[in-house]
């Protein structure tokens, strides 16, 4: 059975591996992976201290270059990484080649570094006296990262990470770990130096001990919300710098004027995408007014044209969910929703009687507080409709969500529209964009309890996250010029 190694010092680095790896599609163990030995994770970031050393002082033009290469390095192997992302994660080819286009925007973003990282200058704020600013990197960055999007999130935080000056400690999630020991490899081959990326696999107690670790100055993480909780008091608790993305509840409001076939086809691509395990998902349709019923109508007969297999099967719309746990846990909001007064308009739990972790497009209508469905983050492939009679109580409804991720709204009416943007209380919003994720020149995050500390992730935000500004005043007197002043400084 293969063993998946940690990527330490510029090579791969073999551990006997513990935690079963799997198929999802098959449902059988691929591979093992390593949980490290704590004198192991001492030793990892040890080496990262001393890698940092050298490459904070790397010059831009360095970092530049061996990000474009990396870059082409990423479009040239983009079929082999989508086909690691398929066999562990399961989702389809195409949808893994769009999660490497994603991240490819990101590592472009961060090649303006240049530009980026540019600081400021005042001249002759007083007699004689200038000031000018820098931001400098933080030291070793410890990245830990979702299953859902095992290259795209990596590349989110490491391409800004780099750029800056940091090195960093991936710790990928042991479900699809694969894909980020080829990215280390090519890094390397692009020309970063040996130690200033490091993949250290392992489980729960391995991210304790980075959190805690007095080597690591900051943690990215994208996750549920409460292990992004625990990881943001537990990093900020030991003194380190931590931007803490976690779960979602996001909604799709379509008003009475909007064009339902269009509506229709954004909630299954937002709703069914990567079999619903996506942070950014619509997973509640809120319909106003009287558009329910024919709303549902074109919703379940998309429904029906959906197929559900192998991700490597290019006929398949979405593949398997993660694991065994997370298929069944699905299934138990779908079995259980009618005793809670919500119907079922399409049940596709009973491919949970084929190989693999399979779990079919599900729709529910009348989703609503306080019932598990509306309440919980599935993360899987169902999607519930709210019935609503007002904007007002749409936007009430979004608003009242602990979660604040993303939504958007459906309309024909710019007024409406510009109105949501401004009333609800939600990050990132879509405009008759389902999932409104910004590009890489804007950045990512949510509000609410979908993000623990203030920073969003990649684009500015990001940049600022992975460095601290110095600012300097400077004089330089002329020799007749020195006294003694006992008052505060002062400019006039």
């Amino acid at each position: 059975m293969t063993t998946i190694p940690h990527f330490v010092h510029g090579q791969r680095l073999s551990a006997e591996g513990t935690l079963p790896v799997f198929n999802p599609a098959t449902g059988e163990v691929s591979a093992h992976v390593p949980v490290p030995a704590s004198a192991f994770v001492d030793e990892v970031v040890d080496g990262a201290r001393r890698a940092w050393q050298t490459w904070r002082l790397s010059t831009l033009s360095q970092r530049t270059n061996i990000l474009f290469t990396f870059r082409q390095l990423l479009v040239a192997h983009a079929d082999e990484l989508a086909a690691l992302i398929t066999a562990e994660h399961g989702k389809t080819l195409a949808d893994a080649h769009g999660e490497i286009a994603r991240g490819l925007e990101n590592v472009e973003y961060a090649c303006g570094l240049t530009e980026h990282l540019k600081g400021g200058f005042s001249s002759q704020v007083a007699d004689g006296v200038d000031v000018h600013s820098m931001r400098e990197s933080l030291g070793v960055v410890v990245e830990i990262t979702p299953f859902n999007f095992p290259i795209m999130v990596p590349l989110w935080m490491t391409a800004n990470a780099l750029a800056t000056g940091n090195v960093v400690i991936l710790k990928p999630s042991e479900r699809d770990p694969s894909v980020s020991v080829r990215l280390g490899e090519l890094l390397t081959e692009a020309g970063l130096p040996a130690g200033v990326f490091t993949v250290l696999q392992g489980n729960a107690a391995t991210v304790t001990q980075l959190l805690e670790h007095p080597g690591i100055d900051a943690i990215s993480f994208v996750g549920s919300t409460p292990v992004a909780r625990y990881v943001y008091e537990t990093g900020t608790t030991h003194g380190k710098r931590v931007q803490a993305l976690g779960g979602a509840k996001n909604h799709m409001v379509v008003l009475g004027d909007a064009d339902l076939d269009v509506a229709a086809d954004a909630a299954i691509n937002a709703g069914f995408g990567s079999a619903g395990e996506r942070c950014m998902a619509i997973s509640v349709v809120v319909c106003v007014g009287d558009v329910a019923d024919a709303l549902i109508d074109k919703i379940a007969t998309r429904i029906d044209a959906l197929n559900v297999g192998p991700g490597d099967d290019p006929t398949s719309d979405f593949g398997p969910v993660i694991s065994a746990e997370h298929r069944d846990r699905i299934v138990s909001y779908v079995t259980n929703a009618p005793g809670e007064g919500i119907s079922v308009v399409r049940d596709g739990t009973d491919l949970v009687a084929r190989d693999g972790f399979f779990v079919g497009p599900c729709l529910l209508d009348g989703v609503r507080p306080g019932t598990a469905a509306y309440d919980n983050e599935i993360f899987g492939p169902v999607l519930g409709v709210a019935r609503v009679d007002s904007y007002d109580e749409a936007v009430a409804l979004i608003n009242a969500n602990p979660f604040g991720n993303g939504t958007a709204i459906f309309t024909r009416d710019g007024n409406a529209a510009r109105r949501f943007s401004r009333d609800v209380t939600v990050g990132m919003i879509g405009i008759n964009v389902p999932i409104p994720v910004p590009v890489a020149s804007y950045s990512f995050g949510g509000w609410k309890n979908s993000l623990f500390g203030h920073a969003h992730i990649y684009g500015p935000e990001g940049f600022a996250f992975y460095t601290r500004a110095k600012v300097i005043t400077t004089r330089w007197p002329q020799p007749s010029e020195s006294q003694i002043d006992l008052g505060f400084p002062r400019t006039r």
